[in-house]
């Protein structure tokens, strides 16, 4: 029994490691849907089946708590999946909620009705599916009033990441940042709603200017998590060791994994 981390490809190996780091004594398992990657490109019915389909798997495989560590699953299809009932002694969380809270600075149980907060100009980039999908700005709107929200689709920026192309990705950022601050000139603060995007923080920074705060989730998500596992104790699993299983080619994808995370990590069928 172990903690599940899911993502389409291999951004979620950003979460993964900020939770290694974070919780010492808990074991992992991460699926990575290689062969239906990337999903920012797919429809919500199609983001949902698959999702589900992997969640399911890793249940299936003694993680209990999965954590949905791909936002355009969190976006397309968490809610749907929670709505429809979760099977007894299992849970699935997603990767928004950390977000929402550091922005807002209040705890997401905290049912008050929405107020002002601090920052009032947010740029958004995220995957073209988790920005039609306008999640973000629907839970926000839920806590936060007063707040200007403008999202940018950036196609193309994490097949060139998977892909290894780090010179296209850079390009990407900085075309996508300039798309932004067409429609945003001077945001507050910027959310890096994916995340691949991590592995981009400093061009997005450099892009964007020092005087915009960026959120990035890694390791938002892992103190979230060390939270929720304190308060559930259950779900911090008996397993040892940690295991990356893969959709996808296992060898293509331990590659591109070590290429990715710069140390070496070994997929297994899945």
């Amino acid at each position: 029994m172990a903690v599940g981390i899911f993502d389409s490809g291999l951004g979620g190996l950003t979460v993964l490691d900020a939770a290694r780091t974070r919780l010492l004594d808990v074991p992992f398992v991460y699926y990575a849907d290689s062969a239906h990657a990337p999903y920012g490109v797919r429809d919500s019915e199609d983001i949902y089946k698959l999702t589900k389909k992997s969640v399911e798997y890793l249940w299936d495989n003694g993680c209990d708590l999965v954590i949905l560590a791909c936002n355009t699953a969190s976006a397309a299809a968490l809610r749907r999946m929670q709505e429809a009932g979760v099977p007894e002694g299992k849970r699935v969380l997603g990767v928004f909620v950390p977000l929402i809270e550091a922005l807002t600075e209040r705890q997401w149980g905290d049912n008050s009705p929405p107020r002002e907060v601090a920052v009032t100009e947010v740029a958004v980039f995220a995957t073209p599916a988790t920005v039609a999908s306008r999640a973000f700005q629907r839970e926000l709107a839920f806590r936060a009033i007063g707040v200007d929200v403008e999202a940018q689709a950036c196609g193309g920026v994490v097949d060139a990441i998977e892909d290894g192309d780090m010179i296209l990705a850079e390009a990407l950022v900085r075309s996508h940042v300039d798309a932004l601050k067409r429609k945003m000139p001077s945001p507050q603060a910027a959310i890096l709603g994916c995340t691949h995007y991590p592995l981009m923080e400093t061009h997005f920074q450099a892009a964007l200017g020092a005087d915009v705060k960026v959120y990035s989730q890694a390791n938002l998500v892992a103190e979230s998590l060390a939270d929720y596992i304190d308060r559930r104790p259950d779900f911090i699993g008996t397993g040892k060791t940690h295991r990356y299983f893969t959709s996808g080619d296992p060898a293509r994808v331990s590659d591109r994994a070590t290429q990715f995370m710069r140390r070496e990590i070994s997929f297994e069928q899945g």
